[in-house]
């Protein structure tokens, strides 16, 4: 489970690469001369408050120990190993063990035999993990140096003498000086973008890290994957596919449990393809370039068209294919037995099957880049796997294929399906570009008008109304045709109120936010009342769910001292969909809208506005080095460098000092554990 955990880590730290930008620890060097020759090597950590180092000695299985390294020289030699603090001993609730770590500040000391006076430089390093209560950064390494001035005191003659003993002795043990768990230096660090915060570390226990939901949606998109793929299995160009591969697996084999093996073999390299192709999407990209193509309005709009062009497609007016050459040579090459062939026979799948499966797997792409990290591997995981499952269960029991629905027209109904779907998805790309250039020409109502628009020609396909020039003729509707069709019909009526202000809590954080509308305050209703403006405090807006709301930072915190009120700051986005699931289904409580309306003021700070700064306020990143230009860049800038995080949405309470007043919160969609999480600070504040 240790090793399970390590490794899911890593995923989760590559998604999360911005998290490397920090550097809690520093390390300063001295030498401290003892007498006759002796001398003490000092390394000096320091901590920042929140984030601890571990011991050199850490049981297997558990995080990165701390380790050094002192080259081997004819200049000195080292006496014993590396001395360290006693530090605090806690039972680690992740890796399930006892583990030693320091924090604030660490002093290490390596004792030395100086063995020439003149002067000499020693290079040596050190490798460790730095941690708080609830991420760590990757493991890294970090040079040390050490710098002796010429000696009056001459060395001892018989130092001198044994000096070539020495040399050759180190040679056979300087492989030891490095601590035995040195090499785990790459092992996986645990991010948790949502929580790289700098809480207070308990001297004798760490606390549990909290849950949070930075991960669900990598588990939401392997989830919307898989049901990618099961989609993709119902389309013409693969359905057929699964008798015609099963059945030459099982006659072509000796036995069934070769055949079996052989079509598990192509399930296998199915999911190695796709895998391939999601590892590609991040390598060309980067993990962390994604991250930012969320607020990017370039690739939002890129994305969209994308979106319709594939939904054209499955709609019926052209396919996409590939070049006829490389399924020729593809198909040439399955024809090779053994492995090699049936890899071949995979690809030939791919090639085959993508004028159905590569909308699908474009849209998946594209929702996945949007995430960033290892969104596009797993969600090209979760695909491959739905498809290549049923190649591996049908040819272990062949029988059950008797059971499969005959090709027929309704593949090509479930290709038509699915182009309805991804003109949905696509406008919520547009969206995103219209959010964050806040040009307001596809506002709440526009968004829901249309989607109403698109389901309700969806619904009336389904019920055989409306017919494109490639479908079978319809001469009845199925009982599971039907079925979606009252369903779809449904969604569309659900969604009308929403033309009027209602919520729509099932579809939050696809339309824009309530406040993103032609009518914020309510049908017929344009504009702020009088009694309303009045009731704002200068420099503020009517923000989400009515509560009064300040965009900068420094008229919110002289608003809030004015008042004597803690602040919430609250980092977010235009296009951030877990902000508005946040405002939309955990604000409007009564208790938690009680508290954002009375007890604190907030201040919600757009990390992806892209409105220009002043000139006056246009500083040098201290993170990029860059110029930061517009108003967004700030405010992004301020949480990376003060939080140590980057995710959105994240939620501070502090006092009027700007000190915390609890841990920061991240997305969590518990009404309960958000109320309780406000009242904590206000009560810390009212101490």
């Amino acid at each position: 489970m240790k090793k399970l955990f390590l490794f899911i880590a890593i995923l989760f730290a590559v998604s999360n690469l911005t998290a490397q930008i920090y550097d809690p620890v520093s390390f300063t060097t001295s030498v401290k001369e003892i007498g006759e020759n002796k001398c003490t090597l000092i390394i000096t950590a320091k901590i920042d408050k929140g984030w601890h180092i571990y011991s050199q000695n850490v049981p297997k299985g558990g995080p990165a120990p701390t380790g050094f390294s002192f080259p081997k020289s004819k200049n000195y030699k080292t006496a014993g190993s590396v001395t360290e603090p006693d530090g605090h001993e806690v039972d680690d609730p992740v890796f399930n063990m006892r583990i030693k770590y320091f924090a604030d500040k660490a002093v290490f000391t390596q004792n030395i035999e100086r063995k020439t006076a003149e002067a000499f430089t020693i290079n040596a390093s050190i490798f460790f993990m730095v941690c708080n209560d609830n991420s760590c950064l990757p493991p890294g390494a970090k040079d040390l140096k050490f710098t002796f001035k010429k000696s009056d005191v001459p060395v001892k003659a018989e130092t001198a003498a044994i000096a070539k003993a020495d040399e050759t002795l180190t040679k056979k043990s300087s492989k030891k000086t490095i601590t035995k768990q040195e090499t785990k230096n790459d092992t996986t660090n645990s991010v948790t973008e949502s929580e790289k915060d700098t809480p207070k570390i308990q001297k004798t226990e760490l606390k549990e890290p909290s849950s949070q939901k930075a991960d669900d949606s990598l588990w939401t998109l392997f989830f919307f994957s898989f049901l990618g793929g099961l989609a993709a299995l119902f389309t013409p160009c693969v359905f057929p596919m699964i008798p015609m591969t099963v059945s030459f697996f099982t006659k072509q084999s000796k036995n069934k449990a070769i055949g079996i093996r052989n079509a598990a073999l192509y399930g296998v390299f199915i999911i190695i393809i796709y895998v391939i192709l999601g590892s590609l999407v991040t390598a060309i990209f980067g993990a962390d370039a994604l991250n930012a193509l969320a607020t990017n309005v370039v690739f939002n709009i890129v994305f969209f068209i994308l979106l319709v062009i594939f939904a054209i497609s499955f709609l019926g007016a052209f396919e996409i294919v590939l070049p006829s050459s490389w399924m020729t040579k593809v198909d040439q090459k399955s024809e090779v037995g053994g492995i090699i062939g049936i890899f071949f026979m995979a690809l030939a799948l791919a090639l085959v099957s993508f004028s159905c499966t590569g909308p699908i797997v474009g849209t998946l792409l594209v929702q996945a880049t949007s995430q960033a990290g290892m969104a596009p591997i797993i969600g090209m995981f979760g695909f491959s796997l739905a498809i290549a499952l049923p190649f591996a269960v049908f040819a272990a029991f062949p029988g059950w294929m008797n059971s499969l629905p005959k090709s027929g027209g309704w593949l090509n109904s479930v290709k038509v399906v699915l182009g309805f779907l991804e003109l949905a998805l696509a406008l919520k790309f547009l969206s995103n570009a219209d959010l964050v250039l806040q040009l307001h020409l596809l506002e709440r109502e526009v968004f829901i008008a249309i989607w109403i628009a698109i389901f309700s020609v969806l619904t009336l396909y389904l019920f055989g109304k409306i017919q494109l020039s490639h479908d079978t003729p319809v001469t009845h509707i199925s009982v599971g045709r039907l079925s979606l069709g009252i369903v779809v019909f449904s969604f569309v009526i659900y969604m009308i109120p929403g033309l009027w202000g209602a919520p729509l809590q099932y579809i939050s954080g696809f339309p824009p936010a309530k406040q993103y509308s032609e009518s914020p305050n309510g049908f017929g209703n344009t504009t702020v009342t009088n009694n309303e403006k009045t009731a704002l405090p200068e420099g503020a807006e009517s923000g989400p769910n009515r509560i009064p709301t300040f965009h900068d930072y420094n008229e919110g915190l002289a608003y809030a001292k004015k008042v004597n009120k803690p602040v919430m700051i609250d980092f977010t986005g235009y296009a951030c969909v877990n902000c508005r699931k946040m405002e939309e289904r955990v604000w409007p409580d009564p208790k938690v809208l009680g508290v954002l309306n009375n007890d604190v003021v907030l201040i919600s700070l757009y990390v992806d506005d892209k409105r220009p700064l002043p000139k006056s306020e246009q500083v040098v990143s201290k993170i990029t080095g860059k110029v930061l230009k517009y108003t967004g860049q700030k405010w992004s800038e301020l949480q990376i460098l003060k939080y140590k995080t980057n995710a959105q949405p994240y939620y501070v309470l502090m006092d009027h000092n700007e000190n915390d007043l609890n841990k920061p919160s991240a997305y969590n969609p518990d009404i309960e554990t958000y109320y309780k999480w406000l009242q904590e600070g206000i009560a810390n504040f009212k101490k």
